[in-house]
């Protein structure tokens, strides 16, 4: 089932774009380079520790995982160029949140980013501190206070994932116009005003793809439901 996943995956998302990325290499100023790395190595020190203690606990974890990490490193190699040095694309990041928690995808999303900027010239290195955060922290845990608060209404799973994933994409896109806002700030603008214009072009683009983040990730969660639903289970009893 898993390998029908992956290829399912990578049929649906072909041909990937090649020219789009993050936040690009050497575009942040270094100060702001710095911020955004200090702010995000906790996350992925507790990530680390969080799915240490996940694999130790259940060994059918580690393929789910990686099935989790294959998916946010193909939706998010799918990018549409818009502005400033960044780019609209989806990110897969919520499936793996609300299956193993938000704070493993930390690791997923450094790792994912890293092989992007490396073999895709997808963002970078420098500038890999900023777009993890955005990605695998804000991305992740709204995807899953999202989850749970639709859980507790009492509405159907699937429209708990949907509304999980798109939420997930949206608060991406607007973490990173928050960053682009807070490192190039104008003297003749507010920083909402700034952030403002970052996300009104991105929205031209991430309202669509938010919307096709939601199906996608419903699929992917359909097709583990029907497969691997019990390793998912022992892994996270709070999907019940």
């Amino acid at each position: 089932m898993l390998k029908k996943l992956l290829i399912v995956l990578v049929l649906l998302l072909y041909p990937v774009l090649g020219y789009g990325m993050h936040i690009a290499e050497g575009f942040l100023p270094v100060k702001w380079v710095l911020i955004w790395w200090l702010v995000y190595l906790p996350f992925l020190f507790f990530g680390v520790k969080h799915l240490k203690q996940i694999l130790e606990e259940c060994s059918a974890a580690k393929l789910l995982f990686a099935v989790a990490g294959a998916f946010v490193f193909v939706l998010s190699s799918l990018k549409l160029p818009s502005v400033a040095g960044s780019s609209s694309h989806l990110t897969g990041i919520a499936l793996g949140a609300i299956l193993f928690g938000a704070s493993s995808m930390s690791i997923i999303g450094f790792i994912a980013l890293l092989f992007q900027a490396i073999l895709l010239a997808h963002g970078g290195i420098t500038t890999l501190g900023a777009n993890a955060f955005s990605m695998s922290v804000a991305g992740a845990f709204t995807a899953v206070w999202v989850y749970k608060g639709f859980k507790i209404m009492a509405l159907p799973q699937w429209l708990s994932v949907f509304v999980a994933a798109f939420c997930s994409d949206l608060v991406i896109y607007i973490c990173t116009s928050a960053q682009l806002a807070l490192a190039f700030q104008s003297a003749q603008s507010t920083l909402l005003e700034s952030m403002l214009k970052f996300l009104s072009v991105f929205a031209v683009t991430q309202l669509p793809l938010a919307l096709l983040e939601g199906i996608f990730t419903v699929f992917a969660f359909r097709l583990i439901q029907k497969y691997s639903w019990s390793d998912i289970i022992s892994i996270n009893p709070s999907l019940k």
